[in-house]
């Protein structure tokens, strides 16, 4: 077997081959689109190589034949609660089932790392945002939402029998958007409604800057500071929802008020996998031409949650059942084609979120990812992520 760096276009676009060789039979497997994989890779537009840097592998067998990657990435501002060494991560690992295939893959992150001044590696995981390409798939292996992982299900076991250690889990819940919530979600809405000092608004295409301002003020105060994560100015949300525009429903992206401060968000957006499917990881001129045919007359009837967060001063207070169910009032009308709704990721470490999921009614958890972490000090005390409070 042979290691090659990925250092000019032709490995380039054979790191891009690798999944679709080895999917080519899978028929859950939807293929990313190839810009979205290259801008993780492009210093120009992803932020993080302000404070680290990256490096790919192909892996090819002895007749030549691509059957491997993957990437590691060194990160200053890569840091979660109770990290006390440096933490790099590995990830867009894709391996045939081979354990010393995969060992050769992940002892060549871990020899850069740790050239890089890194102690232990998380994967799979992003050099980025954890919005995108972050955790295993352990259960549900069915078709990814937009820039979600996936993976085949032995892919586990060639993790885990390297020595990666279990450091959270990630669970999805899904629903049918059309089945009733439960009746405690509706009371705790009713109680908030009746005080007329709280509003509710969908977003509004022609007024971006504003509510950029507002998930801006919520997001701050409801995770700025966790895992790593870093305040967003009015300007980088604004940049987001104009990126996010095209395909942005106004009538599932929604924010809650208390005498008109924002206190609650809500964002979801149709997902898009259901259309990029078609596209076979590209996206020139005919690909959007055929996106924009696919969005005006190929029904979506699957969307997913991006971001729910409710300000630390209302928690508990019902304000996230309110907004769940005004949402609800819309989405469950017989104008709003979405039958099925798939939140995103919330990490075991979150107990508050978590139960906040499952009580919105007929709700199960759909598929689990999980972010591994390996230690190169193998006599060091491994710890899992700690639980937020």
């Amino acid at each position: 077997m042979q290691i090659i760096p990925v250092n000019d276009q032709q490995t380039r676009k054979s790191f891009l081959q690798v999944p679709v060789i080895l999917y080519s039979n899978d028929p859950n497997w939807i293929q990313p689109l190839n810009k979205d994989i290259e801008d993780v890779f492009d210093e120009k537009k992803n932020k993080a190589f302000r404070f680290g840097k990256a490096q790919r592998w192909l892996l090819k067998d002895g007749k030549g034949a691509l059957i491997g990657r993957i990437a590691a990435f060194a990160n200053s501002k890569y840091k979660n609660k109770g990290d006390d060494v440096p933490v790099g991560g590995c990830g867009f690992f894709e391996c045939i089932n081979d354990q010393p295939a995969a060992n050769l893959l992940f002892d060549t992150a871990r020899e850069w790392l740790k050239e890089n001044g890194i102690e232990a590696m998380d994967g799979p995981i992003n050099f980025g945002e954890r919005d995108r390409w972050w955790g295993l798939v352990t259960k549900g292996f069915m078709e990814p939402l937009y820039c979600m992982n996936y993976n085949p299900s032995y892919y586990v076991s060639l993790f885990e029998t390297y020595g990666f250690q279990l450091f959270f889990d990630q669970v999805c819940f899904s629903m049918k958007s059309k089945e009733p919530l439960s009746a405690k979600i509706w009371e705790r809405h009713h109680a908030i409604e009746k005080d007329k000092h709280f509003s509710s608004a969908t977003i509004k295409k022609n007024e971006l800057e504003k509510y950029a301002n507002d998930f801006a003020v919520v997001y701050n105060k409801a995770w700025a500071g966790h895992g790593g994560l870093k305040q967003l100015s009015k300007d980088q949300v604004l940049i987001m929802f104009k990126t996010m525009k095209p395909v942005m429903d106004e009538r599932i992206v929604w924010f809650a008020y208390h005498k008109n401060d924002p206190i609650a968000i809500f964002i979801n957006l149709p997902d898009l996998n259901q259309w990029f499917k078609h596209l076979h990881g590209k996206f020139g001129l005919l690909q959007k031409l055929k996106f924009l045919w696919l969005q005006k007359f190929d029904t979506n009837r699957k969307f997913n949650g991006l971001v729910f967060g409710v300000v630390p001063e209302w928690h508990g207070k019902g304000v996230d059942a309110y907004i769940i169910a005004e949402a609800a009032k819309v989405v469950q009308s017989d104008a709003v084609p979405y039958t099925d709704y798939e939140m995103q990721w919330i990490g075991d470490f979150n107990p508050k979120m978590l139960n906040v999921a499952a009580s919105l009614g007929d709700v199960h958890r759909s598929r689990n990812l999980t972010t591994y972490r390996f230690l190169f000090d193998r006599e060091k005390e491994f710890k899992r992520h700690p639980i937020l409070v």
